[in-house]
């Protein structure tokens, strides 16, 4: 055996399996090997043994106290208009002085879609079938363009994705946006670990490893030097979104406004749930703080609580949509604050002769962390309304709810409503799904007013019909 400083220093933490077919190894595999090693904390997965898997680690969520978060409504829903009218101003101030980036966590992959390669790959329009980070660099440059202040753009990918999502990017010339504003960076990732903690091989000469949540955004930013590069540029404000949801406005200037009026540190976006059983996060507070409670962590009965007008209690539904300050995120990448989670998965794994093993049960645990987690941790934190219609249609599932197939007609009557408020008489059924298949880029117009004015400037005005495009 080696005697490898590090292969020494998992020994004496009591991980030495991870080095146990070493000897058999080719140099590029143990080459391989040492660097995913070199990845891990040892100390931190000591801490989540402790925390997560000892028999009086504590798994149950503390509900003393737990009540629905305020939030700000719409002015639809009795919210304050010049409230509203304010916080797009002060939004847009900031986005002419530079102060906001976009922000999209994209390290997933297509295969819940059926789909081979890098989620933001994926095609989602209705006509050209653009794809994510296409619908997203458009968006991204619409504003760059509205506000005179190109955007950067920052895009954590994961081990898996990382050299296919550059790929894409450089194959279509960035879709128009300057290279020297996108910037790529890898997720984190940390070892599965078997139920006594110690640390599962994926195969004799690598370790199972998996990203360690969108909470690890945080601590990607940190350690990829973007939370450096954003102080050099100004950059005080980010935009954080996930790359499954093709409505998301990934620049919202009221959102800014609301962020940057309240002295927030970390302000989230809400949709009111359709219906108690809904799989959103909820909006809540406990002992003073702003916390987000899994669905799956709220317990039926309170999901199902109602007020005396017979509204949901617990509505405020998460939809990963959020606004950081750079310094609390600076804060949050260097202290470690954010808890992990603990998943049981089947991992596979090697037996103890080095033979391949697919459980058919779970035998092992995952840890990731969420990034809502860190709300308690802002000062100042903010929640506020949005439509559902204009954010938040994701591409999560091959068939039914949150599909292709959904998302391409909530697509169709977002354009569809904007063409219509703009005077263009789009038949629609009462869902609002015109009957035509069309597309707008977000170029032409990311909301209703931006694409008011360009229709407007159209002579003469084209027929909506099947096929057309507004670039």
């Amino acid at each position: 055996m080696s005697t490898s400083p590090l292969i020494e220093t998992f020994q004496q933490a009591g991980q030495g399996q991870v080095f146990a077919f070493w000897e058999g190894l080719s140099p590029e595999e143990q080459e391989n090997l040492l660097a995913q090693a070199g990845e891990i904390d040892l100390a931190e997965i000591a801490e989540l043994k402790r925390t997560l898997l000892d028999k009086d680690a504590s798994a149950a969520l503390d509900l003393e106290g737990l009540e629905p978060a305020p939030y700000e409504p719409l002015p639809e829903h009795g919210g304050d208009a010049a409230a509203w009218s304010e916080a797009r101003e002060r939004g847009e101030e900031a986005l002419r002085a530079g102060r906001v980036a976009a922000f999209t966590v994209a390290g997933g992959q297509g295969t819940r879609l059926g789909y081979d390669g890098p989620k933001g790959t994926f095609p989602v329009t209705p006509v050209t079938k653009k794809s994510l980070f296409q619908v997203f660099a458009e968006k991204i440059r619409a504003a760059g363009e509205r506000y005179d202040q190109p955007l950067h753009w920052f895009i954590m990918t994961s081990h898996q994705n990382h050299e296919a999502t550059e790929s894409f990017f450089q194959k279509h010339d960035y879709f128009g946006l300057s290279s020297e504003r996108v910037h790529f960076f890898r997720q984190g990732r940390m070892p599965a670990v078997d139920f006594e903690g110690k640390i599962l091989l994926e195969s004799k000469g690598s370790i199972a490893l998996s990203p360690d949540g969108h909470g690890g955004s945080l601590r990607a930013l940190g350690r990829s030097g973007a939370l450096e590069l954003m102080e050099k540029e100004g950059i005080d404000t980010i935009s954080y979104f996930q790359v499954d949801n093709p409505l998301v406005r990934c620049i919202d200037p009221a959102f800014i406004g609301w962020h940057i009026g309240r002295g927030s540190e970390m302000s989230s976006k809400m949709l009111p749930k359709a219906y108690a059983e809904e799989k959103l996060g909820h909006f809540c507070t406990q002992n003073g703080h702003l916390v987000v409670v899994e669905y799956s962590d709220l317990p039926m009965e309170l999901q199902r609580q109602t007020d005396a007008n017979g509204k949901l209690r617990f509505i405020a539904g998460s939809i990963a949509i959020h606004l950081l300050d750079r310094d609390f995120a600076s804060r949050m990448a260097a202290g470690g604050d954010l808890p992990f989670h603990r998943a049981d998965k089947k991992i596979p794994t090697v037996d103890a002769s080095g033979n391949p093993l697919k459980p058919e049960a779970p035998n092992g645990i995952k840890f990731e962390m969420f990034v809502f987690d860190a709300l308690p941790f802002a000062h100042n934190p903010l929640v506020i309304e949005t439509r559902r219609a204009d954010d938040f249609s994701p591409v999560k599932n091959a068939e039914g709810a949150d599909s292709p197939q959904t998302s391409r007609d909530d697509q169709l009557r977002q354009f569809a409503r904007w063409a219509n408020a703009a005077g263009a008489n789009v038949a629609v059924d009462e869902s609002g799904l015109p009957a035509v298949t069309f597309e707008m880029s977000p170029l032409f117009g990311d909301d209703e007013a931006s694409f008011a004015a360009s229709w407007g400037r159209l002579e003469p005005k084209p027929v909506i019909g099947d096929g057309l495009v507004l670039e």
